[in-house]
């Protein structure tokens, strides 16, 4: 085995797309064999894993500084009104105790059957660019799917910043709260994947036969 270079640190920020992740974390909960949710220490653990390989360093210099999740938000009185206050609550304690940093925008509730997300990726994009020239990341994890993103990464390649990218394509049927059935189905922009530095298709991973006893990729979720 080739001997790893050890004398750079690799500082690492990551950036969720909240409802993006969430999605994928419901289909491996609810439609998928798995039957268990995303894990965020297991998503970290694979980040160091593969910065460490693809970087060509120990992982003991790979750290991650900054971790953000962004996500659209109901207000108090509808969170309340619809039994989502307390899940909301939950999972906060988790992005917490994770080290994630979070950033909630209003949703758009006009429809109050269907709210609205909007600006998350602008949002997103500016905060990353603004903590790549600051803390001077040398690899940007994108945890996201939407063809928006494409101008961040090529202004963070602009200025020397490998991105890396956590993709899930997804679909599968659930029932609602109201008792009816739902479609959800994802699928990651090819324009995306085309100019990241470090393309990671996760749901072909994890699919993979040849990873079932991996340890890293059965990290990934929730025990």
């Amino acid at each position: 085995m080739a001997h790893r270079r050890a004398s750079k640190l690799i500082s690492i920020g990551i950036f969720y797309d909240g409802s993006y992740f969430f999605k994928a974390s419901n289909f491996y909960k609810f439609g998928h064999p798995r039957g268990a949710r995303l894990s965020l220490e297991g998503i970290h653990n694979f980040v160091i894993s593969k910065v460490a390989e693809l970087e060509d360093v120990e992982e003991q210099y790979c750290h991650i500084v900054e971790s953000h999740y962004f996500r659209g938000r109901l207000s108090a009185q509808s969170a309340s009104a619809s039994s989502q206050l307390e899940k909301e609550r939950i999972f906060d304690d988790v992005l917490i105790k994770a080290g994630i940093l979070t950033h909630y925008l209003p949703l758009d509730e006009t429809n109050y059957q269907r709210p609205v997300e909007k600006g998350i990726d602008v949002s997103l994009s500016v905060e990353a660019l603004d903590l790549a020239h600051t803390r001077q990341f040398d690899v940007v994890v994108l945890v996201a799917c939407d063809g928006d993103y494409v101008p961040l990464v090529k202004k963070l390649n602009g200025i020397g910043v490998r991105v890396m990218l956590l993709g899930w394509d997804f679909a599968y049927e659930f029932d609602t709260d109201s008792g009816q059935k739902r479609r959800e189905h994802t699928r990651v922009s090819q324009s995306l994947i085309n100019c990241v530095t470090y393309p990671f298709m996760m749901s072909r991973l994890i699919d993979d036969r040849t990873s079932q006893k991996d340890a890293i990729i059965n990290g990934l979720f929730v025990r």
